[in-house]
């Protein structure tokens, strides 16, 4: 599980970065708001990735549903704005449906999240 951890955080870590690079060009030339959209949610999902890893490592009972979540949301956001991206910056599309797709997996990501803190709630260790 700790790789998993580390894998989550170092994909996040480059997802995060890559949000700040889409909000530049957005900002310095390319004006469509597509990519500015693009932007806010990898940075947005770039961070809850982050913060569900680390609930993950503090809350082992749980842990792998909280990186469950944070797969979500990092394959989610390679999809919702990599197309997002690819149609601001070439005009297509990724591929077919890549955009709805993303958006269910981050939807997913947020339930998984709650569901993972319920769970974790309901069923804590006893000490």
């Amino acid at each position: 599980m700790r790789k998993w951890a580390y894998g989550t955080t170092f994909f996040a870590g480059l997802a995060g970065g890559g949000g700040v690079i889409l909000a530049a060009m957005a900002a310095h030339g390319v004006a469509d708001p597509k990519l500015q959209t693009a932007a806010e949610f990898l940075m947005i999902h770039a961070a809850a990735a982050i913060a569900v890893t680390a609930v993950s490592v503090a809350a082992p009972q749980t842990g792998v549903w909280f990186l469950g979540a944070a797969s979500f949301f990092l394959i989610g956001s390679l999809l919702f704005c990599g197309d997002l991206s690819v149609r601001a910056l070439n005009g297509s599309k990724l591929f077919a449906f890549a955009a709805p797709a993303g958006g269910v997996l981050l939807i997913l990501g947020w339930a998984w999240t709650a569901t993972a803190a319920a769970v974790g709630f309901i069923f804590k260790p006893r000490k």
